[in-house]
């Protein structure tokens, strides 16, 4: 089997996923993170295509190496703040979990059985609350109707990126309303994009604490691996961080300098399946748990379910988006919804990621 072609498609102007097709009429899906679609349309297209075409597709981590060679971007540890090597990283996350999908496909097997087998048999999820309008009251309300829906656990993002130590924060009146509003058997995530200082970190992060909310993420941006370690120090809630990297070495900087207590990898950002493999292996090293970063909840949503359920350093809720999606909400890109019920996600066991697209929504979708 060989990789005969491969598809880039932005759907609804805004969600860029790739198609992987084999000669023998095998195709593997894959999605790609948000960001900069021209770019990574480009580096698909002319990067990685011509470093694979042409090879076997089961064999995935040749594939990724090729695409590594192609590219040259994760030897230098580049990040998301580094145009060329985002996107790269990007756009092999999608030929990668495309690439996985036909292995499982051809094997017959699912993708968590691909990864190790099963080590727990449903995904717990929580509600991630993106919208940073909401008065803390509206904010409470948004955070008890999904603990009626059956989640353990409410995310909000409170702070406004890229304003640091903002006066306008409310952040922990939202936290008070939402803990009101939802009881003391329901997880709360605060998470802030970087947008405190370290002092007003450690200042926020001590009421974070004895408003009891799970963990604090991202007080401080990726890159002040000293401002965080030194937040981590003075703080018993656990800090978050990772969504805004990609390489198995920013990773490790991230453990090692910054002293975080969980890693967030995001699957569509870092290289697919095969560089999460090698993220989780590094956190096991070092007793380091994995909460993934996914505010995609289409085939983002399942492949990182299909890793969660055969890993066992990701013991906790995984991020599901509540905002609303057009690909999901207006226009279903998915044959069959994803099957969520009381909080939990339960994962297709067909071969692959075990969903199909409706081809003709997607290709209505792409012009």
């Amino acid at each position: 089997m060989k990789i005969s072609s491969i598809e880039y498609l932005l759907l609804d102007k805004k969600f860029p996923f790739v198609l992987v097709h084999t000669d023998d009429n095998v195709t593997g899906i894959g999605e790609c993170f948000v960001s900069q679609p021209a770019v990574i349309k480009t580096v698909v297209e002319e990067i990685l295509t011509p470093a694979i075409i042409g090879k076997d597709p089961v064999q995935t981590e040749s594939r990724f190496r090729d695409m590594v060679n192609a590219g040259e971007s994760l030897e230098k540890g580049l990040t998301l703040n580094n145009t060329i090597g985002g996107a790269i990283s990007i756009g092999m996350a999608g030929i990668d979990i495309a690439l996985w999908d036909i292995k499982g496909k051809v094997l017959g097997l699912p993708i968590y059985d691909l990864l190790g087998g099963k080590v727990i048999e449903k995904v717990p999820l929580y509600a991630s609350s993106i919208t940073r309008e909401m008065t803390p009251i509206e904010e409470a309300k948004r955070a008890a109707y999904f603990v009626e829906e059956g989640y353990l656990a409410y995310k909000l993002h409170s702070a406004v990126p890229g304003k640091i130590d903002d006066p306008k924060d409310h952040t922990i009146a939202t936290v008070k309303e939402v803990r009101n509003a939802v009881g003391d058997n329901i997880d709360i995530l605060v998470d802030v994009n970087g947008a405190y200082s370290v002092h007003h970190s450690i200042e926020i992060g001590k009421q974070l604490e004895d408003l009891g909310v799970f963990h604090f993420e991202e007080p401080r941006p990726h890159y002040d691996l000293d401002g965080l370690a030194h937040i981590a120090d003075e703080l018993t809630i656990p800090i978050a961080s990772g969504e805004m990297i990609f390489s198995l070495y920013d990773f490790r900087d991230l453990i090692v300098r910054g002293r975080v207590d969980i890693i967030q990898p995001d699957i569509i950002k870092v290289p697919g399946f095969t560089a999460m493999l090698k993220i989780s292996a590094l956190a096991e090293a070092f007793g380091i748990p994995i909460t993934c970063h996914n505010i995609h909840p289409t085939i983002s949503t399942i492949a990182h379910a299909h890793f969660v359920m055969a890993t066992a350093g990701a013991p906790y809720a995984q991020e599901y988006n509540i905002e609303h999606i057009s690909i999901r909400d207006d226009y279903p890109i998915l044959t069959e919804p994803l099957k969520i019920k009381n909080g939990f996600l339960e994962v297709p066991n067909a071969p692959g990621l075990g969903i199909e697209l409706d081809m003709k929504m997607v290709r209505r979708l792409s012009k």
